[in-house]
């Protein structure tokens, strides 16, 4: 009986505890919590192909842990970075032109831009005449403006294990009011940089053979910081201010061993040259964007000011045949660059749909050279100071619309170049020259259905030398040899047909492109002074074809895009040995998996069969990279990667010029594992301001 009572009383409590909760459930219901704010999540693709044009999300996905701006480009789609990380080629599209929002940038600005503050990149196939006509592809790069009121600051720190260790830190800030945005950066890299190659020469009129090996070691301590302003005027009108400045010190050795051969004369020479040298750039522009009421039409108008500094000094000794180190020479170069420019754009849409674009462009550039050169034994000094003055000025029009079902764009450039190039110890200009160009563009596009699209382009470009080629500075190698630049050079111009299909987000473009004057590095030996040159060196022709396939996939958490490209290109010179021309495959593959708790992985790979370029025969080339980033607490952005894995990215490359043979190697120090994490606070909240997004269908100091 007293179990019963138990029980009863055991089930009369549960009873009324359940009831309890029951109570408490419904007076939740009665007083629901107040909803303070919704927030909707739109998945976005990291990777994009419309039109033959690939557009990567960078702020939203796994590339905005990379340690730099060009670390960051050489992991995209059909991009490569030399080896000395000076420059940048698009397969089968040579050096591109680069942009930031409105405005033509250059390697040192585009090496300034901190990564955190880089909203999406998109690499343009068929740039339309609203670009400047220097280049066949464009890569656009798009900044981040907030449309949230607050502030945010994010700390950011990479630690990158390649043969030495390099460490990059930074903190970047914005903050915003009503109408009124500002946005500051500050980058301290502590780099050392590990370079070296190995070249091979035969001259059999001279009976010379020689070969070397160069190694250098660079201590860099790199600083980068900047800031700006945007302001909203008004719904339609806003005034952008920025400016970014990049400063580094370099101290490196050039350690060289040489064998060299000339008769019955041998040589082994061993070589150090100790280099300091600092570089300096600044960029300032003003953007400044007005809506024509009256016209119904929008005006851009922006203006640019760049400087680049750098000086070296260099002492250079050289131990023959193990009889001991001597000092050979001192060398003290300067080159500094100043560069003015300023645009307008008008650009008018009418009730059909059709577009009309005006615009004009003017640029100033002055470039100063001082090379000092003093030689122990024999003693002797050469000086020369050179001074260079660029023009150009230039007008273009595009119209573009649609009529049912054909889309067009048709496009006129012109560009008035003034060029003149004088040492101070002579009387006539070395460099003089005064050229109009017209650089027509069109593009004719049909929609097959929704699914099914086809188009056509024709393009003119021009691709000018840097204004770094006309420093006189010159890398020293050893007694024999020397790198060096050519004030001579010509402007390369391409004439350019493409096909493109694209099915959904698949396309197969198929090209056809003949240029005039390319520039390669080319050879020259001087038997009076018994010193072989490499200099960039116009070459008379060069011709080619392609087809690629560019095959973007998504299945639920996996996201693939890739991207095959088979070239076949030949480049003539009569001063060349022309060897077997044969075609070359490019392959590049990226995979993102976004799994569970906010985690990415990437894998790509990319790499390419050996080349027979005519002139030219290069290596194959492979590499695998992988990355996997997590984010901890809201705050935290960690994010682990290692470039080329199984250190592939070595590569050779030979060429006859001038009946001197060269086999020449090249080693980089790619293969990097990286640790990197950024940590973000701030207060944000939502602003009623509303903006316009920027067009985003809207270098050459080196």
């Amino acid at each position: 009986m007293k179990m019963y009572k138990n029980s009863f009383l055991l089930i009369l409590i549960v009873t009324q505890f359940t009831l309890a909760q029951e109570k408490e459930k419904e007076q939740k219901k009665e007083k629901p919590e107040e909803l303070k704010e919704v927030v909707v999540e739109k998945e976005t693709k990291t990777l994009t192909n419309k039109n033959g044009n690939i557009k990567v999300d960078v702020a939203n996905s796994i590339y905005k842990s990379s340690p730099t701006t060009l670390d960051l480009l050489a992991r995209l789609p059909k991009i490569q970075i030399t080896p000395e990380k000076d420059g940048i080629s698009v397969v089968g599209k040579g050096i591109p032109l680069l942009y930031i929002d409105n405005q033509s940038v250059d390697m040192n600005e585009f090496n300034a831009l901190a990564v955190e503050d880089i909203k999406a990149i998109e690499i343009i196939n068929n740039p339309s005449s609203k670009y400047e006509a220097n280049g066949r592809v464009v890569i656009l790069i798009t900044r981040k403006f907030s449309k949230k009121e607050g502030y945010k600051i994010v700390l950011s720190e990479n630690a990158s294990f390649k043969k030495y260790f390099n460490n990059y830190s930074g903190i970047n800030a914005s903050f915003k009011t009503g109408k009124l945005e500002f946005k500051t950066n500050f980058n301290y890299n502590q780099i050392t940089v590990w370079e070296s190659n190995g070249n091979d020469f035969n001259m059999p009129d001279y009976d010379i053979h020689s070969n070397y090996l160069v190694t250098a070691v660079t201590k860099r301590p790199q600083f980068l910081y900047g800031g700006g302003i945007f302001y909203k005027i008004n719904e339609d009108d806003y005034l952008t201010f920025n400016c970014s400045r990049k400063s580094q010190d370099d101290t490196f050795d050039i350690k060289t061993h040489t064998f060299n051969q000339e008769q019955s004369t041998i040589n082994y020479i061993n070589t150090l040259n100790r280099n300091d040298e600092n570089r300096g750039f600044t960029n300032v522009f003003l953007n400044y964007n007005h809506k024509i009421k009256s016209l119904d039409a929008n005006l851009f108008s922006g203006f640019q000011y760049s400087n680049f500094n750098q000086q070296m000094e260099s002492v250079i000794f050289n131990d023959y045949n193990d009889t001991g180190s001597e000092l050979t020479q001192q060398r003290n170069q300067k080159f500094d660059v100043n560069v003015f420019s300023g645009r307008t754009d008008l650009e008018k849409k009418f009730k059909n749909e059709m577009k009309l674009e005006l615009g004009a462009l003017y640029l100033s550039a002055n470039a100063d050279t001082h090379f000092t050169i003093e030689n122990i034994n024999p003693a002797s000094t050469t000086k020369s100071y050179y001074n260079y003055k660029e023009q150009n000025i230039t007008a273009y029009s595009q119209l573009s619309g649609s009529l049912k079902k054909i889309n067009y764009t048709v496009g006129l450039r012109a560009e008035n170049t003034i060029v003149k190039g004088k040492y101070a110890t002579e009387n006539t200009f070395s460099v003089d020259k005064d050229y109009i160009n017209l650089f027509p563009k069109a593009e004719i596009g049909m929609t097959i259905d929704s699914s099914n699209t086809i188009s056509v382009n024709y393009a003119k470009s021009i691709i000018r030398p840097n204004y770094s080629s006309t420093s006189q500075a010159s890398a020293y190698i050893n007694p024999y040899f020397v790198w060096a630049n050519n004030i001579n050079l010509n402007p390369t111009i391409t004439d350019e047909i493409s096909i493109n299909y694209e099915y959904k987000y698949k396309s197969l473009r198929l090209s056809f492109y003949k240029t005039k004057n390319p520039v390669y590095y080319g050879a020259s030996y001087n038997d009076s002074q018994d010193l072989l040159t490499f200099m960039t060196t116009n070459f008379e022709k060069e011709s080619g074809v392609s087809m690629e396939l560019t095959i973007p996939f998504k299945h639920k958490f996996w996201t693939t895009t890739n991207v095959v490209n088979v070239g076949y290109t030949k480049i003539e010179d009569s001063a060349a040995l022309t060897m077997e021309t044969k075609p070359s495959v490019y392959i590049y593959s990226n995979h993102i998996f976004s799994l569970p708790k906010e985690i990415e992985v990437s894998l790509t790979g990319w790499g390419y069969t050996k080349q027979k370029l005519g002139i030219f025969e290069r290596s194959g080339l492979i590499t695998f990279d992988a990355a996997v980033s997590k984010k901890f607490f809201k705050a935290f952005d960690c994010a682990l990667s290692w470039s080329d894995i199984f250190r592939k990215m070595n590569y050779r490359g030979d060429f006859t010029i001038n009946n001197i043979a060269a086999r020449g190697i090249y080693y980089t120090d790619s293969s990097v594992i990286s640790f990197s994490v950024k940590y973000s606070f701030g207060k944000i909240k939502k602003s009623e301001f509303k903006e316009r997004s920027i067009d985003e269908n809207a270098g050459r100091i080196n």
